[in-house]
């Protein structure tokens, strides 16, 4: 009898199939793409290590010594202009990222993703690896680590379009936001493990920072191998319903006549039928031009290009911004650095409720981009003057920065690339992700460019440049907020999802 199951096993069969093949997924790239943000974060890390404060270290015994101010810094970074140094080992990385991103999302679209996700988690893993090496060899080119940036930041474009892609694939639109504002969080994880596992090793061979990070990653390369599965069709699962009835009826009149379907009322309103006809999928993957003609794709990238400008200039820049001002050493200020993420993750789950709840994705970003630029600011003036303050804001600040960032890469980017317009075709997805996250990538270059630049200047400048890339962002969304706002004046509140654009 069914009541003699054991509690567990009565538990594990309330779930079907489909949940438990979701649940994977989720848990599967969740993992993923922990481990590609893992990679990149140590870089923040070890800059504080790379350039210090020579005078307040003890001298080893015997050591013969020219400069009592730069002896412990590691070559080429002990030069005065060692934060532009660091802007262009960021930005090697990061340009590359941009550019082989738009490339990536049409790979992403024509190749097995298992395959291409794990080819790339091996070549991240690779590099990072490479990029550590430079400590136990004794490398001090400038040439080298670049290099190596460059060629890592092209194999991390492979990740997140394909990650979205699969997701997208599993998911419906239902609670997108929810799920993927949850699911998201993966990137503050990874930011944290990052910086606490690069933390543990930097003071005393910082080339392990990087070892470790690079063979986690290829780590899970391997995992991907061997567990992955693309789409629900491939194990018999039920596909997920990207668009709700509502906005298939708005924006395809024509199919709701084109179908018969049989079948009589139930009494309240739904239509009790026989199966319907399958539509074929399109077979043929979007051209770049096509997505980008796709409905608020040119806004949200856009937006997020200033959004992620602010998000990579605290990732990149903020240990460091740390240790000058508050005086911590550079394990203290990597781990203090983590609550900037532990904020996101909140920030990124709270965008994807209200998101859900209101059906307004853009008004959601906008909101939340307005109240981070007075927080910024604040952070600047006050949040050095006591560790409960400095906890609180950056927090605070993490939450703002992250919330709308998250929720464009995620819930937007796979509302946008199942949008109603392309009829079904699915292919869409990557193509359409790797145009949001490509352009946003370009930020993500420019913001810690910019701060290497601004940073002697003052760090108040650096600040200032952060807030008028938070009010830009919301500049580009003002007309997606304004369609929003007239929906919700002409009618009562409609089904949760992305709206009609």
């Amino acid at each position: 009898m069914k009541s003699s199951l054991a509690p567990g096993i009565r538990f594990i069969t309330t779930f079907s199939r489909d949940a438990w093949y979701r649940s994977f997924i989720l848990f599967l790239t969740f993992l993923f793409y922990t481990a590609y943000h893992l990679s990149r974060k140590p870089i923040s890390i070890v800059k504080g290590q790379l350039h210090r404060n020579c005078s307040n270290v003890v001298k080893p015994p015997g050591l013969n010594i020219t400069d009592n101010d730069t002896w412990c810094d590691w070559k080429p970074f002990d030069q005065d202009n060692y934060q532009t140094l660091f802007g262009v080992v960021d930005n090697s990385f990061l340009v590359a990222y941009a550019i082989g991103m738009f490339i990536s999302g049409i790979f992403g679209e024509r190749l097995p993703l298992r395959y291409y996700l794990s080819f790339g988690m091996l070549m991240s893993g690779l590099f990072t690896c490479l990029f550590g090496l430079g400590f136990y060899l004794n490398i001090h080119s400038l040439g080298y680590y670049a290099f190596i940036q460059v060629m890592n930041g092209l194999m991390q474009t492979t990740g997140w379009p394909s990650v979205v892609a699969c997701v997208g694939n599993w998911f419906g639109k239902g609670k997108r936001g929810f799920i993927m504002g949850v699911w998201n969080s993966h990137t503050s994880v990874g930011n944290i493990l990052g910086s606490l596992i690069a933390g543990a090793f930097v003071s005393s061979a910082w080339g392990m920072s990087f070892i470790v990070p690079g063979l986690i990653i290829a780590s899970t390369g391997v995992l991907c191998f061997f567990f992955l599965v693309e789409k629900p069709e491939d194990v018999n699962c039920t596909p997920p319903q990207h668009h709700t009835e509502e906005e298939s009826g708005e924006t395809e009149p024509d199919l709701q006549t084109a179908v018969h379907v049989e079948g009589t009322s139930n009494g309240y309103g739904s239509i009790t039928a026989e199966p319907q006809e399958v539509v074929e999928e399109p077979t043929e993957a979007i051209s770049f031009c096509g997505a980008l003609s796709i409905p608020g794709v040119v806004e949200f990238s856009l937006c997020l290009l200033f959004a992620k400008l602010v998000s990579y200039t605290f990732l990149y820049w903020l240990p460091l911004y740390i240790s000058n001002v508050a005086h911590f050493d550079a394990k203290q200020a990597g781990d203090l650095s983590t609550l900037f993420d532990a904020g996101g993750i909140v920030g990124g789950i709270m965008a994807g409720l209200v998101s859900d709840y209101t059906g307004g994705r853009a008004t959601t970003c906008c909101v939340m981009l307005i109240v981070a630029a007075p927080m910024l600011f604040l952070y600047n003036h006050i949040g050095q003057r006591s560790l409960a303050t400095t906890v609180g804001m950056l927090l605070l600040c993490g939450g703002l920065v992250n919330g709308p960032y998250a929720l464009i890469t995620t819930a937007v980017s796979a509302d946008l690339g199942t949008h109603a317009s392309l009829r079904g075709n699915s292919r869409a997805l990557s193509t359409v992700t790797a145009i949001i996250d490509g352009t946003g990538s370009i930020g993500a270059a420019l913001g810690p460019l910019l701060a290497g630049v601004i940073s002697p200047t003052g760090w108040n400048n650096v600040f200032y440049m952060l807030i008028s890339a938070d009010l830009l962002a919301c500049l580009f969304l003002s007309r997606l907020v304004y369609k929003e706002a007239q929906g919700w004046c002409r009618r009562a509140p409609r089904g949760r999802g992305f709206k009609e654009i």
